[in-house]
């Protein structure tokens, strides 16, 4: 039987060898992850697709931590994004401080906003704080695109980072934020198993009954939403670097909508759906917008829109197959790619049975 008899044994990261064993062997897959995929194109994957996808899982994670765990909806986290991606240059660019201190001050500076913003979530719920941060998120960007100092409408170009004197490259940035990556993963999944992690799902369950036991819901709430911040800010500051151009029209409300369907696809409430979430929905996204040269598939999607629709019609075609696999994933997996993962477990678990 699997008691356990003192707290450390439900904090503890590895809860068996064989969690650890497997957790070290995925950790040898991420490091030789691109020397395979520049040397065999591992489905279509270049280093820049992995570095995206890995910024994107951070942002996925933290948001799970606002929407999967506290209960606390959230459509501006492309505000918190934008915010974290500006201040990181800008501490570079102009101030001069190092990329390791910009970066996790953009992540701050974020965490400060999401704080502020986390206010109004102690007297709204469901619908009416979804319109409080979508509009925190299209007020960011417009002020954003109205400051000279942030570079206005054209944006920010991001200074070259160097490794040893020499410019950092993609395979560089890959290892960096790899490392950044693990480190908040682990911090997520151990602030969870805290008492801080435990406020968060008391409030997500019912506030009420978590405000009678003793819980204080103006910290805890804004505490969420100050975490979260903080992860997205940090993951903006790596979308700076790797892109080498930001400009406040990218940082737009289909992006707020997008990080919150990886949270839903993966699985709300979990740290490793989040991750599997943004995996699946960023190699959907950049995938689907070259749909016209997927073999059979694509000659037939030309040729239906060049008949029904205009011949600029193609590119609004990637947008309705991501549209129906979320859609799909939703309506047949209500707890996403996560429930998916528990439903195959428990299957081989009791097979043949």
């Amino acid at each position: 039987m699997d008691i356990k008899r003192n707290y450390y044994e439900d904090i503890e990261l590895f809860k068996s060898n064989t969690i650890l064993v497997w957790s070290i062997l995925f950790l040898i897959f991420l490091a030789i992850l691109p020397w395979l995929v520049m040397k065999y194109h591992l489905l279509g994957l270049s280093v820049y697709i992995v570095n995206l996808i890995t910024v994107h899982a951070i942002v996925a994670v933290g948001l799970n931590i606002l929407v999967g765990f506290t209960g606390q909806i959230s459509m501006g986290h492309a505000g918190f994004f934008a915010i974290g991606a500006f201040t990181t240059v800008i501490f570079v660019l102009n101030v001069g401080l190092p990329f390791y201190l910009a970066l996790p001050l953009g992540g701050f500076i974020s965490s400060i906003f999401g704080f502020l913003l986390g206010l109004p979530a102690l007297r709204l719920k469901g619908p009416y704080l979804a319109i409080a941060t979508l509009g925190f998120g299209m007020a960011v960007t417009t002020t954003i695109k109205h400051l000279e100092f942030f570079g206005g409408r054209m944006g920010l170009q991001a200074p070259k980072l160097y490794l040893f004197g020499t410019p950092m490259k993609d395979i560089h940035f890959y290892y960096m934020i790899m490392i950044i990556a693990v480190i908040m993963v682990i911090g997520a999944v151990k602030l969870i198993k805290t008492r801080v992690g435990r406020a968060f799902i008391a409030i997500r369950d019912s506030d009420i009954a978590a405000e009678a036991m003793g819980v204080n819901l103006t910290y805890y709430k804004t505490l969420a939403f100050a975490v979260s911040a903080f992860y997205t800010g940090v993951a903006g500051g790596l979308y700076a670097f790797i892109l080498g151009f930001i400009n406040p029209e990218s940082f737009h409300l289909i992006m707020s909508i997008t990080f919150l369907a990886m949270v839903v696809v993966g699985g709300l409430g979990s740290i490793m759906g989040s991750i599997a979430g943004a995996t699946l929905m960023t190699y959907l996204d950049i995938k689907l917008q070259a749909i016209q040269d997927i073999s059979l598939i694509g000659p037939a999607l030309v040729t239906f829109s060049q008949k029904y629709m205009s011949v600029a019609g193609i590119s609004n075609i990637a947008v309705i197959v991501y549209g129906l696999i979320m859609i799909l994933i939703v309506l047949f997996e209500p707890l996403g790619i996560f429930g998916f993962w528990i439903r195959t477990k428990r299957y081989w678990k009791t097979w043949p049975f």
